[in-house]
């Protein structure tokens, strides 16, 4: 059985991962500010890889990661949803590349996914409605998902086609066939190679239209709220609804009064 200050420490953190109250608030906009600088520092590795404090913040962010980890499955409500959930297994594998660059490099380009850890804190969407963005936050989320694949996609074809090259312009190289690529620009002068290189291409096209369309279906239709149904269990209705259009059933969704 779990000690009393064990329990009321997981309740804590609980609390302040998933919290809408002013202490979880800070905690979690500083925990995005910290999301955002690893991210920067992952974007900024391609420059940083030859030079002597590379490592060491390599190993610091490794620490850092791992300890939220801990934190984040001492505060879920069970293992096995912690264990479940996408951004645990993204958050193992990066941690796996930070311990171990030398094996684990070709997959370096997997760590842009923290991204979507800024996304799925509450403090995100609480900051989005502030800045008077509360309709908008699925194009917001859309338009993150096509970021995070275009850097994906841009990770693993400089990894694996332009690693040889020097880092900034092979860098540039990947992110220019990628979204020349994902836009079914195809200007040519940038191919990559072999089969391997066509299948990479096909993928990319394929997966980026789907985002760019997904992008576009969020910018053009009519703004909804998510409110399951107490009686049929639909998501997703018109902000002023009053009656569930599957059932009739009468809604009583939150309005803050805006």
């Amino acid at each position: 059985m779990s000690s009393q200050p064990l329990t009321n420490l997981r309740q804590r953190l609980a609390n302040l991962y998933f919290g809408h109250h002013t202490a979880a608030i800070r905690f979690q906009a500083a925990l995005m500010v910290i999301d955002l600088a690893i991210i920067g520092f992952f974007l900024a590795g391609p420059y940083l890889r030859d030079r002597p404090t590379y490592l060491i913040l390599d190993y610091g962010i490794a620490i850092w990661i791992a300890l939220e980890l801990i934190a984040q499955w001492s505060a879920s409500p069970s293992t096995r949803r912690f264990i479940t959930k996408p951004m645990t297994w993204i958050d193992i594998f990066v941690l796996g590349t930070l311990l171990f660059p030398q094996w684990l490099f070709n997959f370096a380009f997997l760590r842009v996914a923290r991204i979507w850890a800024v996304v799925q804190r509450p403090v995100f969407t609480l900051m989005l409605r502030r800045l008077g963005l509360r309709e908008q936050v699925d194009v917001v989320t859309a338009f993150i998902n096509l970021l995070v694949f275009l850097f994906l996609v841009t990770g693993f074809v400089y990894t694996f086609f332009f690693y040889a090259e020097d880092a900034g312009s092979g860098f540039i190289d990947a992110l220019y066939f990628t979204v020349a690529t994902v836009t079914t620009t195809g200007f040519g002068d940038i191919t990559l190679p072999g089969t391997a290189g066509k299948l990479t291409s096909i993928v990319t096209m394929i997966i980026g239209i789907s985002l760019f369309v997904r992008l576009a279906q969020a910018i053009v239709r009519p703004y909804k709220v998510s409110f399951p149904c107490p009686e049929c269990g639909l998501q997703r209705h018109d902000a002023d609804a009053v009656h569930c259009k599957a059932c009739g059933h009468v809604l009583n969704i939150p309005d803050e009064g805006m």
